[in-house]
């Protein structure tokens, strides 16, 4: 706040306004900032059409080695399976991989790998196609290097990643309620000692 002194024709400031309005110029400068310098993670778009499965096999399903499915990863709680003529089509494009995850003998995932930008643009207008449109709006779904999709529906979360500097991609399918214990079974198991491997 100024004072104007008629005595002597100069200002007074007093000090203890000025300091708590700088202090909440610095404040609303740090939020404004950190709002504007943060990236904001890409909201899932709401699934249209929850499959509860991936390509008719339930979640929660259990599998085995089948005249279909070879075992490819034997964990104690976690075991993946892919099919033995190799990754079937799903969609227009080629796929490198495709593999059927189940914990404590419960379906669960679906990892599927790829490469190529035009195996991407292709897999994206196939899953937007089936699901819903991904928000477009710039910094949503692409960065610099890495382009994001995520899907969600009531049971099932689709999400996917292409990094352009390996041109490579990889989605998971997975079970929402059957993922969460995936952090758990993928844990290091620990010694009789307690430390981990």
């Amino acid at each position: 706040m100024v004072y104007v002194r008629p005595d002597q024709g100069s200002y007074t400031i007093d000090r203890s306004l000025m300091n708590r309005r700088y202090v909440l110029q610095y404040i609303l400068f740090f939020i404004l900032g950190g709002i504007g310098l943060c990236p904001f993670k890409a909201d899932a778009v709401p699934m249209k059409d929850d499959p509860n499965g991936f390509e008719g096999i339930p979640w929660g399903a259990a599998f085995s080695e089948s005249p279909e499915f070879a075992l490819v990863e034997d964990g104690r709680r976690v075991k993946g399976y892919e099919l033995k003529q190799g990754p079937p089509a799903w969609g227009p494009a080629p796929l490198d991989s495709m593999r059927f995850v189940t914990i404590d003998g419960q379906f669960g995932r679906v990892t599927i790998r790829y490469h190529g930008s035009d195996a991407h643009q292709q897999i994206v207008r196939f899953l937007e196609s089936k699901h819903g449109a991904l928000d477009r709006t710039p910094g949503q779904i692409a960065g610099k290097f890495v382009k994001q999709g995520n899907w969600r529906g009531e049971e099932t979360e689709i999400s996917l990643t292409y990094d352009n500097r390996t041109d490579r991609g990889i989605i998971f399918v997975e079970s929402r309620s059957i993922a969460t214990k995936f952090a758990d079974g993928m844990a290091p198991e620990p010694d009789n000692l307690g430390a981990t491997y």
